[in-house]
């Protein structure tokens, strides 16, 4: 399936200057393995170094916050979309 991705301006060096992008994969699982794989400068943005998701970083799949899934290895479909959203704080 084909889904689309997008992530924001201020990463998208690592994504060779893209903010908008698709990848071709069969579960959401797949798709969080397939951005790394194709960008592997993200895993450092993403991930901590044991491979947990940064606190900062939120990613949904459509309207859901993947943190809040039960379990990511969901059958994906046309049109679904996945963003990556970087919380900023400042003071």
């Amino acid at each position: 399936m084909q889904i689309e991705v997008n992530v924001p301006m201020m990463i998208s060096d690592c994504t060779r200057g893209r903010t908008a992008f698709y990848l071709e994969v069969s579960t959401l699982k797949e798709a969080l393995d397939a951005l790394v794989t194709t960008y592997p400068l993200l895993r450092v943005h993403l991930y901590t170094e044991q491979g947990q998701l940064r606190k900062h970083v939120l990613i949904y799949y459509n309207e859901d916050n993947i943190t809040w899934l039960q379990e990511l290895d969901i059958p994906l479909k046309n049109g679904d979309t996945l963003r990556v959203l970087q919380a900023v704080s400042g003071g």
